[in-house]
């Protein structure tokens, strides 16, 4: 019983991440520079 229950947390926790990851490319932050181009050196539009 203890592995289903830890198993549907870390399912939990990974689909928040999934998530958090989709709402921030919909608005247009990237995983590589997470849209502050002054970090990137203006490369990111």
């Amino acid at each position: 019983m203890g592995t289903v229950v830890v198993g549907g947390v870390v399912l939990a926790i990974v689909g928040l991440i999934i998530r958090g990851m989709i709402q921030d490319k919909k608005n247009g932050k990237s995983i590589q520079c997470g849209g502050d181009c002054k970090h990137c050196g203006g490369h990111c539009h």
